[in-house]
């Protein structure tokens, strides 16, 4: 089996290299210049791990799945999502991606959520607080990876309630996407060192004179936000940065 995830601050990278680390498969970042098309098709089970939004896949991972949907028909799918609090459907949400008549043919055989530090708001910044996360992962990753061995299914937010959690998200939430698409600001700290530039998955900012703009193409990561030196840019939410996440410590 092989691993493909995307993250943009580290939490689903960490959660991806645990399956891999547990069941000796290889973990790829769907960033990354592969041949993906030759990897799923030497791959009889295909597994998926993203940060959930408001029960909404990354657009940079449906972009993914889009691409590639028809080499993962009769494949056996696992599907991992990272969160915050809860997202109800946040691991159902990656079949929202495909046609109805789809899964008839793929197999989801595991999905399950792992709660993990913010990296939006409130961001989480507190190291212990951070290690309790990531320690808590470790024991749950061990404990699917058997599970997933002894061929025990669990589907986490199958169930018509989790629908309804997924649903009920806070509407600024479910509107975040579409609000980032539009709404990229960089205060007078920016000192144009393209940092943003080159750490944007979704080649979304560019340097024009001396102002960074942005494509509309934005797929809500936050790592901008997270890895800028001086705290310059802002992405849907213009409130003063005062925190920034900076992944496992």
């Amino acid at each position: 089996m092989v691993i493909f995830y995307f993250s943009g601050t580290g939490n689903s990278k960490y959660i991806a290299d645990l399956f891999g680390k547990n069941m000796k498969a290889d973990s790829f970042s769907i960033e990354e210049n592969l041949d993906f098309e030759s990897l799923i098709n030497a791959h009889e089970t295909i597994a998926f791990c993203y940060p959930i939004y408001a029960s909404r896949v990354p657009k940079i991972m449906r972009d993914f799945v889009q691409k590639y949907m028809q080499l993962l028909k009769n494949k056996k799918l696992i599907i991992f999502c990272t969160q915050v609090i809860f997202s109800g459907d946040g691991a159902r949400a990656f079949t929202y991606l495909f046609p109805r008549n789809f899964l008839q043919s793929a197999q989801i055989i595991y999905a399950e959520h792992f709660l993990m530090p913010s990296n939006i708001f409130p961001v989480t910044t507190n190291p212990v607080k951070i290690k309790k996360y990531f320690d808590k992962s470790v024991l749950k990753m061990q404990k699917v990876c058997k599970n997933i061995k002894h061929k025990k299914v669990v589907k986490r937010g199958f169930n018509p309630l989790s629908r309804v959690l997924g649903l009920i998200q806070p509407p600024f939430l479910r509107a975040l996407e579409r609000k980032a698409n539009n709404s990229i600001k960089t205060t007078s700290n920016c000192t144009n060192c393209g940092l943003c530039i080159s750490a944007c998955p979704m080649n979304n900012l560019k340097l024009e004179g001396s102002k960074i703009t942005h494509n509309h193409n934005c797929t809500v990561c936050y790592r901008c936000v997270n890895l800028c030196p001086k705290k310059a840019i802002t992405v849907a939410v213009h409130s003063k940065i005062s925190k920034q996440y900076r992944g496992i410590i």
